[in-house]
């Protein structure tokens, strides 16, 4: 069994989880547009990619697919679910399974806005939201939003873009500024859909920061929610967590798994405030906090393999265990 990872950046611990997970019975193939990603140094096989806005980035991948006889696709990447997504037919029609979410998933999480209509239409609660600037001034004259606020990208990935205005000066400079800015990133291809309402304005949630992995089947049922505090983060990733068994987190995934029907892993973010929680975004892959997840006991990389295999019972690879408290660290990799 051959597993791909496509963009896989910096992502060493999932190789190496998948690698475990396998035990000898296949091998973890990666890619990235750069032979330097720090993952490709820990697969089995590493394969250099045009970029995934590159027309010949879908038929590199059926050629990685047939050469190399990949059983299952894994992307990390959030600019590149929506092409995979898009692509899935002709790739499963090769024989692999793509571990993606339909299109419809991936629209509503990958568009912040339609993640805000989505929670809300099922009774969860997610912070004030606006896509237009004067909407958003509006509510502050009408003291119905209050700063400090956050504005970042509608259609964001890796914190990219975030400021955190606490007037209504900063609040136009800074959305001014992002809107030219954003035209220089590699998030301008995915804001091209709605370029005037490209930059989302949001209340600031104050209070504890949780992360969520919500795991679904690959026929989109529901799993199980593994939930960590977020201690301290660094470059818009989880850098210490502890786990958390906690009754109404479990709750919140379970509607979100059950009505989203995403595939695999979900990465949610989460703040509780006065005792209530309110969900900040759904990324429908492997997140940053997912080592977190897996150290306290949910060995989701093994869930997968098994799943492939066609084996249902998974639950002697998931037993999470609350308190653990984990920290990330930097080791240096040679690349030849």
């Amino acid at each position: 069994m051959n597993i791909l990872f496509t963009c896989a950046g910096r992502r060493n611990y999932l190789v190496n989880y998948f690698k475990e997970a396998l035990d000898g019975t296949g091998k973890v193939f990666a890619t990235d547009m750069q032979l330097t990603a720090p993952a490709l140094v820990d697969a089995d096989v590493a394969i250099k990619v045009p970029a995934i806005y590159d027309q010949a980035y879908i038929p590199s991948l059926i050629n990685i697919i047939k050469e190399n006889r990949i059983h299952a696709v894994i992307s990390l990447n959030d600019l590149e679910l929506p092409i995979l997504s898009a692509n899935k037919p002709a790739l499963e029609a090769l024989g692999t399974k793509v571990i993606v979410a339909e299109e419809d998933v991936i629209d509503i999480a990958f568009d912040k806005w339609e993640t805000v209509k989505f929670l809300e239409k099922h009774g969860l609660r997610s912070p004030k939201t606006f896509i237009d600037l004067e909407a958003a001034f509006q509510a502050i004259d009408a003291e119905e939003l209050s700063f400090p606020l956050v504005i970042k990208p509608r259609w964001g990935s890796a914190s990219i873009g975030i400021d955190f205005p606490e007037n209504k000066e900063e609040l136009e400079l800074a959305y001014r500024l992002q809107s030219v800015r954003l035209k220089k990133t590699i998030l301008a291809e995915a804001s091209k859909e709605d370029a005037d309402r490209a930059i989302l304005i949001q209340e600031k949630i104050p209070g504890s920061e949780y992360g969520m992995d919500v795991l679904n089947d690959f026929e989109g049922n529901y799993f199980g929610t593994f939930v960590r505090q977020k201690l301290a983060m660094r470059s818009g990733e989880t850098d210490k967590a502890i786990s958390v068994i906690d009754k109404r987190f479990e709750e919140v995934g379970r509607v979100i798994g059950t009505h989203l029907k995403h595939i695999g892993n979900l990465d949610c973010d989460v703040f509780e405030h006065d005792g209530e929680l309110y969900v900040l975004e759904l990324n429908p892959r492997f997140g940053g906090g997912y080592p977190f997840s897996h150290e306290a006991g949910n060995n989701t990389a093994r869930i997968y393999i098994e799943w492939l295999k066609g084996n249902q019972d998974v639950s002697r690879f998931s037993s999470y265990r609350p308190g653990v408290m984990l920290a990330k660290c930097d080791r240096l990799l040679k690349v030849n």
